[in-house]
This record gives structure tokens, sequence and C-alpha cells, in this order.
């Protein structure tokens, strides 16, 4: 469904609008004439936002279609209370794919369309850059003596900064220099001031390069080449780790800028955007912004309107930017496509890869998916011609693929989950002056709480889960719901002191080798150590020096980190992948594995792997190992079409959960009922459950799902469609939440 517009030859004018809430339809109010005269002869148009009476509440709401026409009686209908923009927000073509997403996703559209548009937007603030807090020299201050401050160092520093920047320095910027303490000195003597100031974008230039672009190889010039950037194709560039494909990207991307057009990027990670973003700045000489959820609600809007205005030329994004719009866009690229982070997994659940190839579609202009490791669902789509595959099989500037090797902890001595024989190469990396990489897909420093007595583990009170022992902080903690609690000493069960933390974390592997090799940095990279400011910059700055050191890490660090002094990369648990009931886990495994070990060798010196598993001769690994992940990923799409499950199939999953299980399953049972009955006159849809999923309880609700499978995309949505609405007249208990997931990555 796509918005209307049918405007009225007489009588009130009818508006069609999308309200934040969980109900699946829009909502029609009149147009009073004293708001009409407000558009000044403009027509009110889809995408712009009013304020709406609803219920005993006055809303921000966003205009979906206008006409003269309604099914309600006009003498019903309510007058909208106030129209906050006389023109959309958003450019019509983008405000269709907001429409087309909440439809195909079958999620409230009123939520869908607000999930797509900054915070302060939502809230119906002004569509206009907001102002920075900067600090600024008072006139008292710009003309101190330098000897006043002569025994207050950091206070003349913050002078001195301010003074080499115009005089006036952005907020941010000073807290990340200073203390508050030195910033409210300077306050209270009256040498500096804070200001608000409208933040401006960089003057655009004739040059478009800080450097210039590397010098491609055959290959890469070759796929480069390939590349159309004047329609629309997805092209999926499968390159091994470390054959340059964000090069690739970059030169795509500056001959876009040659044609006076825009560029989104996608990452899938927070965590990658320093370093992705020094090596953009570093090359384009162009006004960059970046998108993500870590920045404040001033700054996402500031960098929203620079790319709606043209003036961001290049917009560097996690998830959520591809619904930001563009003056003109003229490339889409999506590096790590593969990766499970592109897809939303809880409330408006879309998929960023899907809607970048939609969006590129709509706006006839190329996207480009890279990978080492492609999803299933790109690959199926290269063989079936709808994608074009670009390959690159060697790494760049002639470096080696690293070596593999297995080690079976069946037949080795083990200290803290690592044999002796990776310990010995561990040392002999250090020896040489050069860095390791440890990896293990755990944060925490155990697993969880044992009582050697009598069996007891200490489990979460809310999920089906485990409690990890974090030593440092001397917390229990559940990783799915958050709860926490004081790490103790006597079991509950049995009052016996004798408890142990079982398995291992990173957490205890940086302790286990700290000790080990005392004379080397040891230095942990998981959420919890990054959580703090400027952590994430801090290791990659202690990566880039090159001097001797271990990383150790969960999969932050497995995504597109490039350090090239890395030559030992070892994998603490290569089994954790293969007992998982999800049909998606040995894909997982294989990117996870593939994607570390892709760290190791990408400078001037040979890499090594190291693979530490009690399985040595599973089929899936033994293939992974000596094969390689393209043709593990050939015999996993054999398979899918075999078991007849995704991408062979289309598939989506009605989600219920309740902190009453009866509540859920009896939900998911009239659902099953109801898509039967409309089933009857669609072909080829398959119905399985109600089920548990796969982690039953979690954050204190009981979690089941009914899963609906079709041959056919469009048949699959005809019938969700149906059951949407059936389902939407059904009398709720407000004790069950439901939601459809469309394309689901997890169950």
């Amino acid at each position: 469904m796509e918005f209307s517009v049918d405007m009225p030859q007489n009588g009130p004018t009818i508006l069609r609008i999308a309200i934040p809430s969980p109900l699946r339809s829009t909502f029609d109010y009149t147009l009073p004439e004293d708001l009409r005269l407000k558009l000044d002869e403009r027509q009110p148009l889809p995408g712009m936002r009013v304020n709406v009476e609803f219920g005993r509440r006055i809303m921000v709401g966003l205009i979906v279609g206008v006409s003269q026409c309604s099914e309600i009686a006009r003498d019903k209908l309510k007058d909208i209370s106030d129209i906050i923009d006389v023109s959309p927000i958003v450019p019509s073509d983008l405000f269709e794919l907001f429409i087309w997403s909440a439809y195909y996703y079958q999620h409230p559209i009123g939520e869908a369309l607000f999930t797509a548009l900054p915070t302060l937007l939502r809230k119906g603030g002004p569509a206009v850059a907001p102002r920075i807090p900067h600090w600024k020299l008072t006139q008292l201050g710009a003309e101190l003596d330098p000897q006043i401050l002569k025994r207050a160092a950091k206070q003349q520093k913050l002078i001195d900064v301010i003074q080499q920047n115009n005089g006036c320095v952005a907020e941010s910027e000073v807290n990340s220099l200073f203390s508050s303490a030195v910033r409210n000195q300077l306050k209270d003597k009256g040498l500096i001031e804070s200001v608000l100031i409208e933040q401006k974008a960089k003057a655009s230039t004739d040059e478009i390069l800080n450097q210039p672009s590397l010098k491609l190889d055959s290959q890469q010039q070759i796929a480069l080449n390939a590349i159309d950037l004047h329609s629309f194709n997805s092209y999926l560039l499968e390159g091994v780790t470390g054959s340059g494909k964000t090069e690739i990207y970059l030169q795509a991307i500056e001959q876009a800028l040659r044609y006076e057009r825009q560029a989104l990027v996608l990452i899938p990670e927070i965590s990658l955007t320093p370093q992705t973003e020094k090596r953009f700045r570093d090359r384009f000489n162009a006004n960059i912004v970046t998108l993500h959820s870590k920045m404040t609600d001033n700054q996402r809007l500031e960098a929203w309107l620079q790319a709606r205005s043209g003036q961001a030329k290049i917009v560097l994004g996690t998830r959520s930017a591809i619904f930001t719009p563009f003056k003109n866009l003229g490339l889409i690229v999506m590096d790590e496509e593969h990766d499970s982070s592109y897809k939303q997994q809880d409330g408006f659940r879309y998929s960023a890869r899907d809607l970048a190839v939609i969006r590129a579609q709509r706006n006839n202009i190329p996207a480009i998916l890279g990978s080492a490791t492609p999803s299933l669902e790109s690959l199926n789509n290269c063989n079936q011609g709808r994608y074009k595959h670009l390959t690159l099989d060697k790494r760049a500037n002639s470096a080696k693929a690293p070596d593999w090797s297995v080690v079976d902890l069946k037949t080795e001595s083990i200290e803290c989950g690592i044999a002796n024989t990776t310990l010995d190469a561990i040392d002999a990396t250090l020896k040489a002056k050069q860095q390791v990489l440890v990896f293990l897909n755990r944060r925490g420093f155990a697993p969880t709480l044992l009582c050697h007595q009598c069996g007891w583990t200490a489990k979460c009170q809310n999920c089906d889960s485990k409690l990890t022992v974090h030593k440092a902080r001397g917390r229990l903690i559940c990783h799915h719901c958050g709860y926490q609690q004081r790490q103790i000493n006597q079991c509950p069960s049995c009052n016996s002191t004798d408890l142990m933390a079982a398995g291992e974390g990173t957490e205890r592997s940086e302790d286990f080798l700290q000790q080990r090799f005392p004379d080397y940095p040891i230095v942990r990279v998981d959420r919890e150590s990054t959580r703090k400011k400027g952590a994430l910059e801090a290791f990659v700055a202690t990566a880039d020096s090159g001097e001797p050191c271990v990383l150790v890490g969960t999969q932050i660090l497995a995504k597109g980190h490039h350090f090239e002094n890395v030559t030992l990369v070892v994998i603490l648990d290569a089994d954790s992948g293969l007992m998982s009931a999800d049909f998606r886990s040995h894909e997982r495994m294989g990117q996870l594995l593939t994607q570390v070990a892709g760290r190791s060798g990408r400078g001037k010196l040979s890499g090594q792997v190291i693979v530490q598993t009690h399985q040595p001769e599973h089929p899936v690994l033994d293939q992974l190992f000596n094969q390689g992940y393209r043709p593990l990923a050939q015999q996993l799409l054999s398979q899918r079409q075999q078991g007849q499950l995704p991408p062979f199939r289309a598939l989506a999953v009605i989600r219920a959960e309740s902190s009453y299980p009866k509540l859920a399953t009896d939900f998911l049972s009239l659902a099953r009922q109801i898509s039967q009955q409309h089933a009857v006159s669609i072909v080829g849809i398959d119905l399985l459950g109600p089920l548990p999923a796969l982690m039953e309880k979690r954050s204190g609700r009981y979690r089941f799902i009914l899963q609906i499978t079709s041959a056919k995309r469009s048949n699959l949505q005809q019938l969700l469609t149906e059951v949407a609405g059936a389902l939407e007249k059904n009398k709720k208990d407000h004790k069950l939440r439901w939601s459809f997931d469309v394309d689901p990555q997890e169950l």
C-alpha cells in the first residue's frame, strides 16, 4: 500500500493520519479552515506532521493520505489540532518506502513510520538544525595574560584550545579533552561562557580527495569496472578477508561524488565506526556524517538534516541509517552484509539489508553488498541471477592467506581453556614482537557459578539461562535480561562454601594470560571493557601501535578491524555453534570463524590460525578448515533446499509472550486456526506450532512462536495481511504481547 492524495473539490479535507500506537490502522481527521490558512494556499501532503487529539492526549501524527471521503461520518471526525510542517519532512520516494516496509513487515504503521524518524522529530520538534552547545572566550578570556594561569596548566591548555579554534569550541570536544572541573573553574573566573551555535556543515570544495586512491590489483579493477553507477543493480562483492573490498567501496564512492551524488555506507556495529570514519575522513575532502545509537538526539537530527539538504556527501551509519533522507542519493554500500545485526530483533523488525536493495531499486541506483562470508540468502540471489556476483579470491598487496591448524582438546593439557600447544605459539609470537588475537565469544569471568558439593548452579530468576560470573564487578549477571545480583559465597541449596566459577569467559582468559605473560599488555575487548567513553578508541590505538600484545575478546574483534601486526589468531572454542537447534547455526559459525581468522596476517607478515576443538573430525569444521567458507556455504545451501528452509521458502513467525504461558499458547492456537481458514484459498502454505521459542522464558515472560512458510513470498504476504486484520479485531488480553516477524533471523 502506498499513500494517496485525492484532493477534494468542496467540503472539508479528510486527512488520513498515522499515530505511533500498537493499532494497525490509520485514523481520519478533518483539516479546519483556520489551519488551511496556515498552509498559505499550499496543499496538505503525505509526510507532513500534525498534532491531533488521540484519546485524551495530544499526539504527533503523520499524514499518509489526503481525501474527501471517509468511512466515518464527518460529524464524528475530529479536527487536527495543529500543523507542525508546511511541507513533507522526508522526500516522497522515501516516505513510500516507509509505508511499504510497514506493510511488508506487518508492523503497526504509525509505530513503523515514527521509528524511521529522529527522536526530536517524533516529539514534534522543528525540522531545523538544532543549536549545539559551545564554549567560547569571554572578552576577559580573550585579553587574558598567559602568566595569570601559569600555575594552572590544564586551564591554560583549555584556553589555548579555544583560541586555536577561533575562540569557540563545541562542548562535546571540550568534554572529550578536559574534565568538568577545569571547565567550571574557567567559567567561575569569567574567562569562558557557554553559548548555543548552529553547527555548520563543512564547506564543499572542488577537490574531492584528501589523499590519492590506492592502485587496484587486476581482480579489484575488474570488480570496480563492473559496477554501473547509472542504474539499479545489486552487487554481491565477495572477497576473502584482506582482499581490499573497502578500497573498492572508496573508489566507487569517489565516482558517485564526482557525479555530484551522495553515498550511504552501512556498517553492522558501532564498534567499527571510529576506524571506518577515520579511513573515510583521511580519504575524502567532503562533509561526512555518522548516524548510530550512541549519538545524542541533537547530533542525530543534525546529521539527518545535513543528509536531507545535500550538505552531507557521505553518511556512515548502522542499521537505522537506511531510513535517512538524501537530496541526491547515488550509491548504497553495505559492509559485512551477512551480519545479523542488520535485522532489528524487536519492535519494528525490519532488515536493513533487504531495505537497502529495495531502496536502491526504487531510486535506480546501485547497491554494493560486501562480505568475506556472504549470507546464504545473498548467495542464492546470485545463483538465481538477482544479484551480480563479484569475487576477490586473493588478498591485496600479495598478502598470503593465514595457515590453519587444529588443536584437539581431547589429547591436550589445558589451563583455563587454553592448550599448552596454543600457549607455546602465543609465547613464540610475542617474542617475535608480533601481536596475538585470542577469540572467545563469552564475556565475563565464567559462564556459571557451580556448587561443587550438590551441583546447584546460579540461574536467572527471569530467564531460562544461567547467571554469568563477572569477577571484577563482584556480580552475577544475566546476559539476556540484565538481571544481576551480588556474587555469593555460600550455596543457597546446601550451605556449602565450595562454590566454583565453571567455564571460561574473556575476563578469566585475560587474567590467566596476564599471569602467564606478565611482560606484555593483555587487552580485553568486549561489551564490558568498551563501555566507557574512549575505551574502544584506546584499544584501536594500542593495536595500531604494532607493539607486541595479546588482544582478548568477543566477536567485536571479528568485524572488519585491520591490525597489520596481528600474525596469530587463536579460537578457543570452535564447538559452540555445532550444538544449536537453530537451522542457521552452522552458517553463522562458519562466518564467525572465517571472519576471526581473517584478522591474522593482514600486513607484510604471514598469519597463522589455531583452532581449539573437541570435534576436529566434525564434517562442518573439516570442510571449513580444509576447503574454506564458499564450499561450506554451497553445501549448506543444498541442505536448506532439501529441507525446504529459507532461502528456498519464505518464512514468517507470529510471536506471543506473556507471564502466563497458557495465554501465549492459546493466542497462537487461535492464530493458527485463523491462518488455516485463510490458507484454504492460498497455495503452498505450511504451519508449524505453537512452539516454544529457543529460549522459552526471557525477562519473566514465556515466549512461543507459530511458524508460517510458503513457496511464494507473495502468497505468504497475502496470508499475513489477512491474519493480521483478523487478529487485530480479536479482543486482546493486556497481559499478552504479540507481533509478526517476517524473514526472522532467530526463532
